[in-house]
């Protein structure tokens, strides 16, 4: 959420805002709402220090001025009543507005209409060249008894899976080994709740533009988390921090689950599109300072490029464009990773600088010193990495010509040494 003050004294940065990230929002009806408020605000504190002033002057007043004056009050009174009336609704409008403004991007965000208009940073690592015919992931799944593709959708809808066999024991591997990278950086575990209530979402920015790609409980209601980074900054919603217990930082490791309504395609083959997931996640929670800020943004991104250099896997880093930026995210990076099959680089990580905006909704803020006025922090988030996501580049990029799979090196400890996935009999 922006600053209600900036917007009005910024309005055409915010309109371009919404005008290159390509959002809905009617900043003309907002700024309306604003000087209506004011002017109810206003209004009403008048007319009620007015009445005050009238309900006094009666009891001090000589008896054949008595009436006049509380006729007078009564008007004062009713007047005040049709005022206060018209408030709640102003407020509950303007709020709903605040909630669909987005953040502004930083100064060196590309403008672009979609991931063609990324601007691509850097690559690290060659893809591979097979000199066999190579199996997509599904086929090498299938060989090597990794997953069912075909029995789960019958219980459990669309894009339901069940990783299998050795598969289970790949994935629990690459999260503890990213687990592991995260934490050697400084990083606290944490294993959240994934069960949230509405006002975690609204404050972290994914409500209420994302409300139909969340999976929603009929009772309480509680909402499915589609990434741990919703409660790890919701921990601390409506907190003041001492400024010596920044930066927080966090690494969560949960089940995540998404809709993805409207999302068809060949993304919705085998593992790439899921609606349940695991997540290794990052995420940051520091002072108000853009340098700062933008040193713990690299300091993610870090992260993430060294679980996959660990991994050999070839990748690349791009800078998004702003139609590819959500609605609170200031800067945003992509890590890519080449998937053999797909023939391109395809998105496993995010990693997202959103400023003090996830903090305005949430409520956090912070002291800077001991008797300052408390400020709002800025929040960061990384992925660490994401299964069963990332088990496609694993597959294709260590497969060999007998159907086997070589377990990248760095993994080979989390599964007792062993050095390759062997096909079933």
């Amino acid at each position: 959420m922006l600053d209600m003050q900036f917007i009005r004294d910024n309005p055409e940065v915010v309109r371009r805002a919404i005008e290159v990230k390509k959002f809905e929002v009617d900043l003309d009806r907002l700024l309306e709402c604003d000087v209506e408020r004011r002017r109810l605000l206003a209004s009403t504190e008048q007319l009620r220090a007015e009445r005050n002033t009238l309900s006094k002057a009666v009891g001090k007043a000589k008896p054949e001025e008595r009436e006049a004056l509380k006729t007078k009050a009564r008007e004062v009174g009713q007047q005040l009543a049709e005022e206060e009336k018209l408030l709640p609704p102003i407020v509950e409008e303007l709020e709903q507005l605040m909630l669909q403004v987005p953040g502004i991007p930083a100064p060196e965000v590309p403008v672009g209409d979609g991931e063609e208009d990324n601007q691509v940073l850097r690559h690290w690592g060659t893809p591979r060249e097979f000199d066999f015919e190579p199996r997509s992931h599904v086929d090498l799944c299938d060989g090597l008894g990794l997953a069912d593709f075909e029995r789960p959708p019958r219980f459990a809808g669309s894009r339901a899976y069940a990783l299998k066999g050795d598969a289970v024991l790949l994935e629990q591997a690459l999260l503890r080994y990213a687990l592991d990278v995260v934490i050697e950086d400084g990083f606290t575990p944490v294993s959240p709740p994934v069960l949230v209530r509405e006002e975690a979402l609204v404050g972290t920015g994914f409500f209420p533009l994302g409300y139909n790609d969340t999976y929603r409980t009929e009772r309480g209601p509680l909402f499915l988390v589609g990434t741990s980074e919703v409660s790890l900054v919701s921990l601390h919603a409506g907190e003041i921090l001492d400024a010596e217990q920044l930066p927080i930082r966090y690494v969560g490791i949960s089940p995540c689950f998404r809709r993805e309504a409207g999302a068809a395609g060949r993304d919705t083959q085998g593992l790439y599109r899921v609606h349940q997931f695991m997540k290794v996640e990052q995420v940051v929670i520091c002072e108000n300072d853009e340098e700062t800020s933008q040193k713990e943004h690299l300091r993610l991104l870090a992260n993430a490029e060294r679980v996959l250099q660990g991994l050999e896997l070839p990748h690349r880093v791009a800078l998004a464009c702003t139609r590819e930026l959500g609605l609170g995210q200031s800067r945003k990076h992509e890590v890519e990773t080449w998937m053999p099959s797909r023939g391109a680089y395809s998105e496993t990580h995010s990693c997202s600088t959103l400023l003090d905006f996830q903090a305005r909704r949430s409520n956090i803020r912070y002291r800077p010193t001991k008797d300052a006025k408390p400020s709002f922090v800025h929040t960061l988030n990384n992925t660490a990495i994401a299964s069963p996501r990332i088990l496609i580049p694993v597959l294709e990029h260590y497969q060999n010509a007998d159907g086997s799979v070589t377990v990248p090196k760095v993994l080979r400890p989390y599964l007792g040494g062993r050095e390759r996935l062997e096909p079933k009999a």
